[in-house]
């Protein structure tokens, strides 16, 4: 396992031997170490999430012996940082990576590059477009995440004799997997018939009150949540496809003097949100493991590199379910929970 600065270093050693076998020399790269090579490639190297990651790819690494390099996108969406990963990763005679992808189309041509030198390509968090592109996917089941929480709010508004006035803050209008498939969980979760499963926003239930668009982020969250309440002032739960989302919600709610009126319900698992369950703006979450997703994703590699084996799906899904975990303060019969104590001791971020 190498220190930071050697790490870094053996990156722009990588770079240029790219830039060797660009220009047709047949000249090797020499790493100066006998470990095999295993990547990690983020969509960013400043999302807590990301940072998580690598910690259990360092973790995990350095327990099998394996030498880590990692890499990251510029900001997310960037696409080329991600094929030049791949491309010093190849150059290292890498036994396989682990990415996020921040195209899942785009990126396809490379992974198949990587196939071509026999290495093993698992996605972490999102899938690769089409899925079967990489050799399997380490990731929440997003569908799952959603429904749990749905499930949380239909058993509490049940308890507290409350009819339920919707608004739903999804990511962007792009119909991102992660998106669609927390959406629609969510409302499977609380009892609301889903048409198109692949389809955000097609259902017809006056429970909801409207959509809106955060981009994941705090200033997204408040304004999309300024702009329902406008259209509709009885709302009073809202589902919010993050934790910043969630937050910002939750200052357009204050603004509006709401607070004691509206449930707010999120998805992630990072500190900064399981702290907001701690103090009663977000009523419950459902947590994310990125840690674990490392971990197993680079054991599965140091598997493959001893004898080929690669990684297979959970029964009767099409991808690796790393977990998701609900947290409350505020349990409801017949769901598992976890309280905000126990969130803050195994969140991440």
């Amino acid at each position: 396992m190498r220190d930071p600065t050697a790490s870094h270093a053996g990156r722009m050693v990588a770079a240029g031997c790219v830039m060797t076998l660009v220009l047709g020399s047949t000249v090797a790269c020499n790493r100066g170490s006998g470990e095999d090579v295993v990547g990690l490639i983020t969509k960013t190297d400043t999302n807590p999430f990301f940072v998580q990651m690598k910690k259990g790819a360092q973790i995990e690494a350095k327990k099998e012996s394996l030498e880590l390099q990692t890499f990251a996108g510029k900001q997310d969406g960037d696409n080329e940082a991600q094929v030049q990963a791949i491309e010093n990763l190849m150059s290292y005679g890498a036994k396989g990576f682990l990415i996020t992808p921040n195209d899942s189309k785009a990126i396809v041509p490379s992974i198949d590059k990587a196939h071509e030198q026999k290495m093993l390509v698992i996605a972490l968090d999102t899938p690769v477009d089409p899925p079967n592109a990489a050799d399997a996917t380490f990731a929440t089941d997003n569908y799952e995440a959603g429904k749990l929480i749905g499930q949380w709010a239909k058993a509490k508004f049940a308890k507290d004799g409350k009819q339920a006035k919707i608004a739903m803050l999804d990511l962007n209008a792009n119909g991102v997997s992660v998106d669609v498939k927390r959406d629609q969980g969510f409302l499977d979760g609380f009892g609301i018939p889903v048409g198109d499963p692949n389809r955000i926003g097609d259902e017809n239930d006056p429970r909801i009150a409207g959509h809106d668009v955060t981009d994941g982020a705090e200033d997204g969250g408040r304004t999309a949540m300024e702009n329902l309440l406008q259209k509709d002032p009885s709302i009073n739960l809202v589902y919010t496809i993050n934790e910043p989302a969630a937050a910002g919600a939750y200052q357009a709610i204050k603004s509006a003097g709401k607070t004691k009126d509206i449930v707010i319900v999120s998805i992630d698992g990072g500190c900064p949100g399981v702290d907001n369950v701690s103090k009663g703006i977000i009523g419950a979450t459902s947590m994310q493991f990125p840690l674990k997703m490392a971990q197993m994703g680079v054991d599965a590699i140091a598997r493959f590199a001893e004898d080929g084996t690669k990684p297979q799906p959970t029964p009767g899904k099409d991808f690796y379910d790393t977990g998701t975990q609900l947290i409350t303060d505020d349990p409801q019969t017949g769901l598992d929970a976890k309280d905000s104590t126990w969130g803050k001791q195994n969140c991440w971020g």
